[in-house]
């Protein structure tokens, strides 16, 4: 019987409009992906680390870094509605077509530059040793959003005006995806499941290694974030 692989798959299209070239963007040094390639490497977990692409400069950055791109992906699932699910089930069924018998999946981000080896293996661990469909990185707000209030009209309105007295410490506790992976077993990709329910172990992931890289002002603050930790020697 063929063991089953473990298939890690970093999602990079090409043609980012806010930040031109994000993925292959230099951050730290080397190309934005290759951080994702490196902690996917150092993980030591992974049967086979690839990239789905559409970008041929960014299939070259990720050959040489030694990450794999069997493939290019299909312009339906390269423009701006393309989503992550739908890619990484057409990254499945490729590898599937390969003959390839997969166990657990995991969708690893290309702008993640502070992902973590040890957090890779210990979504992987809890993945497998738990009944859930997936396990992701999340973090927690830095400002409880149960706070949160809207512009209404000149003035503002509550989300959640019950809770105007409630003291912070009394609030619940509020998760969000931290953007750097998420862990699944080919049955829960392959069938849509969704990624955030009952289902689904968040990972909970300090503040300092977590930010959704979508702006030119956060790539700097990224950057930022980055100087000083490895200041700290939070980095090596």
């Amino acid at each position: 019987m063929t063991a089953s692989q473990t298939l890690a798959i970093i999602p990079a299209r090409g043609g980012s409009k806010r930040i031109p070239g994000k993925n292959i963007r230099p951050f730290a040094g080397v190309p934005m992906i290759v951080h994702s390639i490196r902690a996917a490497q150092d993980a030591g977990c992974f049967d086979q680390i690839i990239v789905s692409t559409d970008d041929e400069q960014i299939a070259d950055v990720a050959h040489k870094h030694g990450a794999s791109v069997p493939f290019i992906r299909p312009p339906e699932l390269a423009d701006d509605h393309a989503g992550t699910q739908e890619v990484i089930v057409h990254a499945i069924h490729w590898a599937i077509s390969q003959g390839w018998q997969l166990g657990s999946v995991c969708c690893l981000y290309a702008t993640a530059p502070f992902v973590r080896a040890d957090d890779l293996r210990t979504g992987q661990k809890i993945l497998e040793e738990s009944h859930q469909h997936f396990v992701f990185s999340a973090a927690t707000f830095d400002y409880s959003p149960y706070r949160g209030f809207i512009r209404a009209g000149d003035g503002v309105e509550m989300l959640f005006p019950e809770h105007f007295p409630t003291r912070s410490q009394d609030l619940p506790l509020v998760l969000h995806d931290a953007g750097q992976f998420y862990w699944g077993t080919q049955n829960a990709w392959l069938e849509s499941n969704i990624l955030f329910s009952r289902l689904a172990t968040p990972l909970i992931l300090p503040r300092h290694l977590v930010i959704d890289i979508d702006t030119l002002e956060d790539w700097h603050q990224a950057e930022l974030m980055w100087q000083l930790q490895k200041q700290q020697g939070l980095i090596v």
